[in-house]
């Protein structure tokens, strides 16, 4: 008898989650933040994405208006 015969569904289950849509990076982050419970990683990272957001936009016209901010 299979998974898939012997009724309690976990086959089922595990064969419609190997073929569903692997989650992207940040679905991914958050699970791991909810699953492990790394609350305190949370600050970190947000500077992080805010740093390379401000790297990103120093390279565009909308640099002249950035740098006035530091």
């Amino acid at each position: 008898m299979t998974d898939n015969e012997s009724g309690d569904g976990r086959g089922h289950d595990f064969a419609e989650q190997a073929n569903a849509a692997p989650p992207g990076l940040l679905m991914e982050m958050w699970e791991f933040l909810r699953h492990n419970k790394k609350w305190w990683l949370t600050p970190i990272i947000l500077v992080l994405l805010l740093i390379g957001a401000l790297i990103l936009l120093a390279g565009t016209a909308a640099a002249p208006f950035i740098y006035p901010l530091f």
